[in-house]
């Protein structure tokens, strides 16, 4: 069962660098299109065609996942997951630091596969 939330409410009682990491998350992929995103009970779901990225915000880390056609070799996904020829790629984020060009490209490849 879905449930609308606000994403504010996502993230009390979590760090600050969190917010700060998704907010530096957010100003970068809102601008890809079509794209569209909303809170659930626990998570931040971005759809374009269809669900391509989760943001789950946790005690300590933003778990990232994003899917894509193939498991990709990385060295920052900490866990990928086979859901009959989808694969869902996990990564843990601490902090803004953490969101180099390395980590969009990751994110800009579950976007595109999103698409097709």
């Amino acid at each position: 069962m879905c449930t609308t939330k606000d994403i504010g409410e996502l993230f009390v009682d979590k760090p600050d660098e969190l917010v700060l990491a998704f907010d530096d998350i957010l100003t970068v992929i809102v601008k890809w299109t079509p794209n569209t995103y909303g809170a659930s009970v626990h998570t931040i779901v971005f759809t374009s065609k269809k669900a391509w990225l989760i943001i789950r915000p946790m005690k300590k880390d933003l778990d990232v996942k994003f899917y894509a056609e193939k498991a990709i070799d990385e060295e920052r996904i900490f866990k990928i997951q086979d859901y009959n020829g989808k694969f869902a790629h996990h990564i843990r984020i601490k902090r803004p630091e953490e969101l180099d060009s390395a980590f969009f490209r990751l994110l800009k490849i579950g976007f595109e596969y999103s698409l097709s």
